[in-house]
C-alpha cells in the first residue's frame, strides 16, 4: 500500500474525522463521532454501502441489554467474556475480550434505541458454545436487513457517505501522524481529503487471495463468501505506519453455504437436531462444535461436499430465516418421506444414509453413542418427512488484523498508540484468537459495532 508525505497533498475538502469503509463498522463508527459533536465524511468504494455485513446474517450477540432483560435472559458481560474465552482455549486477548463483552450490551441498546435499528434478539436456539440466548438482528436475520436499517439511519442523520470512492494512498509524517488520503473514482480520477483522524473501517484480507494463501493457506481453496474489495489495504496502512498485526491465521468459516446456489444456511438446523453427511452418505464429525470449524471438516470430504440431514420440524425453523428461503426457493431444499426416497433425491448411497439417519435416531433415543462426541438426546430423533441440502464450506472473512487498545487506537508493537489512527472491523485483530476453531458465533459484527463506536467516540474526542 502507499504512504505518501503530506507536502504531496492538495487537500480540497479537510474534515476532522475521516473513516474508510460504510459497512456497519463504519457507519457505527460515524453515529459515535457525529454524537459527539465532530463532522464526519465517510468513503466507501462501491456505489452503495453494503460489503460483507450485507453478507453476513446479521447477527450482533450482546450481552445485558434491555431485549435481554424484557425476555427474562439472564446474561452478563463476564458471562459473554468467559464464553469468548473458552471457545479461543484462552488464546484472545482476555483484556480486549472484557472491553469487547462490556461494551456489546450498551452498544445495541444504542444502536437500537437511539439510532432505530430494528434488532430483536433471535430466539428458538442458541449458537454453538454460547450460554446463554443473546444474538440482536433485524426480524428477516439478514446483514441485508441491517445494513438497510444502517443506511437508513445514516441518512436520517445527515450522515455524508461519499461513494465510489476507492482509498489508495494515506498521506502521513514519518511518526504515523494521517494527514488525509487519496481516493479514486471508477473513471480514475482522484481526489485528496484531509482529517484530522482516521478511523479504518473497511474489512480484512479475504479477498486478497495472495494473502490468504500467505496466512490462511488451509482455507484457500474453499469458496470465498465475502466482498471482493476485502483487500487487506487496511491493516498494511496500519503496518507501514508503525502498528503491529497478530492473529493473522484467524477467521471464520462457514461449513454450510448450499452448492451452487451460493445461499447461507442458518447453523440453526444443526443446532436443533440436524446432522451433516459427506457424499458417501457418513458422518464425519461433530456439527456441535462451531459452523466456523466445521469450514475444514467439509473441506476435507470427497469434492468438498456435505449433505445437511434435517426434518420437517428443523425445515419450520428454517423458514424463519429470510435465505434458508431464498435456497428452497431456488430448489437447494430436497424432501422425501423416507431415508430411501431422499438418498434418490440427493444421489447420495442408499444404505448409507439409510444407516446413518438410523444411528442419529438411535443417539437421539439414548440407545446409541455418537463417535465424535455429540450429544444428541438434547433434541427429539428426525422423523419423516426428511430434507437435505447440498453445501461446501466457505471463507467468510478473516480475523487477524491491527492490533488496538480500548480506545480502538492502533498501537505499536510497545503498546503506545499511534497519534490519530483508529481500526475496527476487520481491519483490526479480532477477539477469535489464533485459528478458525476460536470464532464464537457473532464474533465478526460484535467487534464490527463495538469497535466502531469506540474508535467514532474516541476519534470524535481527540480532535474536539
Amino acid at each position: 500500500m502507499t504512504i505518501l508525505t503530506p507536502d504531496q497533498a492538495d487537500f480540497g475538502l479537510t474534515v476532522p474525522v475521516l473513516i474508510i469503509g460504510a459497512g456497519a463498522c463504519g457507519l457505527t463508527a460515524a453515529f459515535a463521532a457525529t454524537e459527539a459533536g465532530a463532522e464526519v465524511v465517510v468513503l466507501e468504494r462501491d456505489a452503495l454501502p453494503s460489503g460483507s455485513t450485507a453478507l453476513s446474517s446479521g447477527m450482533i450477540p450482546a450481552a445485558g441489554t434491555r431485549v435481554q432483560a424484557d425476555k427474562g435472559i439472564e446474561d452478563s458481560a463476564e458471562l459473554f467474556a468467559a464464553d469468548i474465552m473458552a471457545k479461543t482455549k484462552n488464546r484472545a486477548d482476555p483484556e480486549m475480550v472484557a472491553v469487547i463483552a462490556r461494551e456489546s450490551g450498551p452498544t445495541v441498546d444504542w444502536l437500537k434505541y437511539d439510532r432505530g435499528i430494528p434488532l430483536e434478539l433471535v430466539e428458538g436456539f442458541r449458537y454453538p458454545q454460547h450460554s446463554a440466548l443473546r444474538m440482536h438482528a433485524p426480524a428477516s436475520k439478514t446483514g441485508a436487513a441491517l445494513m438497510d436499517a444502517l443506511r437508513s439511519a445514516a441518512e436520517a442523520a445527515g450522515t455524508e457517505i461519499i461513494c465510489n470512492a476507492h482509498a489508495t494512498a494515506l498521506f502521513a509524517d514519518e511518526d504515523g501522524r494521517v494527514h488525509g488520503l487519496r481516493f479514486e473514482r471508477p473513471d480514475g480520477t482522484s481526489e485528496d481529503v484531509g482529517c484530522k483522524a482516521l478511523v479504518l473501517a473497511c474489512n480484512g484480507f479475504g479477498g486478497n487471495r495472495a494473502m490468504v494463501e500467505e496466512n490462511i493457506p488451509e482455507i484457500t481453496d474453499a469458496l470465498y463468501f465475502g466482498h471482493a474489495g476485502n483487500q487487506g489495504e487496511g491493516i498494511n496502512w496500519g503496518v507501514e505506519l508503525g502498528g503491529v498485526v497478530k492473529d493473522m491465521t484467524a477467521y471464520q468459516g462457514h461449513g454450510s453455504v448450499a452448492h451452487p446456489h451460493g445461499v447461507q444456511i442458518t447453523w440453526a438446523l444443526m443446532m436443533e437436531g440436524g446432522f451433516q453427511v459427506n457424499e458417501r452418505g457418513e458422518r464425519f464429525s461433530n456439527e456441535h462444535q462451531g459452523y466456523s470449524e466445521q469450514a475444514i471438516f467439509v473441506l476435507q470430504q470427497p469434492n468438498a461436499i456435505a449433505y445437511d440431514i434435517y426434518d420437517d420440524r428443523v425445515h419450520q425453523l428454517g423458514l424463519t430465516f429470510d435465505d434458508y428461503c431464498k435456497a428452497l426457493d431456488m430448489g437447494a431444499v430436497k424432501t422425501a418421506e423416507t431415508p430411501e426416497a431422499l438418498a434418490e433425491a440427493t444421489g447420495l448411497p442408499v444404505d448409507a444414509l439409510a444407516r446413518t439417519i438410523a444411528d442419529t435416531q438411535n443417539m437421539a433415543a439414548g440407545t446409541g453413542t455418537c463417535p465424535f462426541g455429540r450429544d444428541f438426546t438434547a433434541k427429539p430423533a428426525l422423523t419423516p418427512p426428511f430434507h437435505a441440502i447440498r453445501v461446501t464450506a466457505a471463507l467468510f472473512h478473516t480475523q487477524g488484523g491491527l492490533v488496538v487498545d480500548a480506545d480502538a487506537r492502533v498501537v505499536r508493537a510497545d503498546g503506545t498508540p499511534l497519534p490519530n489512527l483508529f481500526a475496527g472491523g476487520g481491519a483490526a485483530r479480532g477477539v477469535s484468537g489464533p485459528d478458525v476453531s476460536g470464532y464464537l458465533s457473532g464474533n465478526g459484527l460484535l467487534t464490527a459495532t463495538v469497535l466502531g463506536r469506540l474508535a467514532g467516540r474516541a476519534a470524535a474526542m481527540q480532535v474536539l
